[in-house]
């Protein structure tokens, strides 16, 4: 028993925060892609599951910029998910990019200390590997008692 405390102990010390940034413009055509949602993750293969490190929403110009980190032994693998609907027709659900993003933005600590501009991204692109998502959440008002609305989300991957 005693070796296995010490060995887990051992691999909680070996733990590094990393983390990573990225910045950049989406465009639906010529316009902005504006509210589109985005996710910022750290994918893990075997039985570790993906860590959401960041999400949120572009703004009317279709910017963005996301950061977040984890503690990982080995070098994270930080991977950028767009979910929209540019030039997707009457298509369910909603069209979904991945971006793998470069190790050398990672950033040793809890806080990046490197960002990286992935650019203008224009979404009428094919992506090869496109997936759909046929659940991706949207922003919502909810009414609160007292009258206020609360911007709400969800955390659909």
């Amino acid at each position: 028993k005693l070796a296995f405390v010490f060995a887990l102990f051992g691999c909680t010390i070996a733990l590094r925060d990393q983390s990573i940034a990225v910045t950049g413009t989406l465009l639906c055509g010529g316009k902005p892609a504006s509210e589109v949602r985005i996710k910022l993750w750290e994918e893990d293969s075997g039985p570790d599951p993906d860590d959401l490190l960041d999400q949120g929403y572009t703004d009317k110009e279709g910017k963005f910029r996301l950061s977040g980190g984890t503690a990982e032994l080995t070098p994270i693998d930080p991977v950028f998910k767009v979910y929209h609907d540019c030039d997707d027709g009457v298509l369910p659900g909603s069209r979904k990019v991945k971006f793998g993003l470069p190790k050398s933005y990672i950033t040793q600590g809890k806080t990046p200390t490197k960002t990286f501009d992935i650019g203008i991204v224009n979404l009428e692109t094919i992506f090869k590997n496109e997936e759909r998502e046929m659940i991706v959440s949207k922003r919502s008002l909810r009414f609160r008692r007292g009258g206020v609305n609360e911007e709400m989300d969800d955390t659909a991957v």
